[in-house]
């Protein structure tokens, strides 16, 4: 909701500022301004992007206004199923993770913790890197070139949608313009006309560049910064991911691997050595 916070202080701002010099409301709604700049910005995006970058861009607005999923909990969730997967595997032999690796929707240890289950990327992703070992195709020295191939195209992914959104942004103050000039060309023939209204068309004219500079900079280009961020925390959830699997890829005990993983956290998620412990306890007595 922060962002959405923020979208109401930049608009409440410029409205304040604009009715504080004077201004009145009313002579900033220009239904035709809003149709030439948002269907121009819309047509560019959709020519710029291919099929899965629109969708990308699509879904992922409503994710920038909730907010990453990738918190605290979420970690915390994330750290109790990969160390119940690694420590049945280290029990009762990794061939105890094929029911659980294979149909991940019915594991009594992915339907525990919701935020995990109910996460289809990151299920997707647990479950594809544990497969190698499971089927005993990969060395263990092999595990990070496969999981690093990976997350190189997770984060390729993130690239497209963040440079539609930020060229898109770059072109609202253009496409302002030509709502500006083509206000100034109805007005040049409107010129004869009533000063009132010959004033009334140069401002809406006006309006038109005016919204344009104000979608892109206060509007279209925060949102793919914040999208950005977005993509930066999920990043680090993978590799939290990649770096517990490959850990245990290695022979490296459940808890060695999940406490190099946490000691790679960032400070705003990373969990505590004594919250391992209970961790660990809470799974240990499931």
């Amino acid at each position: 909701m922060i962002t959405i916070v923020g979208f109401i202080v930049v608009l409440g701002a410029v409205l304040a500022g604009f009715t504080m010099a004077g201004g009145h409301l009313g002579a900033l709604i220009h239904p035709s301004e809003f149709v030439t700049i948002g269907g121009a910005a819309l047509g560019s995006l959709i020519v710029m992007s291919p099929g899965k970058v629109l969708k990308d861009i699509f879904r992922s607005i409503p994710l920038a206004i909730k907010g990453t999923p990738y918190t605290r909990p979420a970690y915390e969730d994330l750290f109790k199923v990969l160390y119940g997967l690694c420590r049945l595997a280290r029990q009762n032999g990794v061939i105890a993770l094929e029911s659980h690796i294979s149909n991940p929707q019915e594991s009594k240890v992915f339907m525990q913790y919701p935020r995990i289950a109910k996460n289809h990327h990151v299920t997707e992703f647990i479950c594809e890197a544990f497969m190698p070992i499971l089927e005993a195709t990969a060395k263990p020295e092999q595990m990070p070139g496969l999981l690093g191939a990976d997350l190189a195209v997770i984060e390729e992914e993130h690239h497209g949608p963040l440079g539609v959104l930020q060229k898109t942004a770059d072109a609202l103050p253009g496409f302002g313009i030509v709502a500006a000039v083509m206000g100034i060309v109805v007005t040049m023939g409107a010129i004869d006309g009533p000063v009132e209204e010959v004033g009334e068309k140069v401002g809406a004219a006006l309006v038109g560049t005016f919204l344009g500079i104000l979608l892109s900079y206060g509007f279209v280009a925060p949102l793919s910064v914040r999208l950005e961020f977005i993509g930066v925390m999920e990043m680090a959830f993978f590799r939290a991911i990649a770096m517990v699997i490959q850990g245990f890829a290695t022979g490296v005990g459940p808890k060695v691997a999940l406490e190099m993983a946490r000691r790679g956290m960032a400070t705003e998620v990373r969990i505590s050595r004594e919250e391992m412990d209970k961790l660990f306890a809470e799974v240990d007595a499931s």
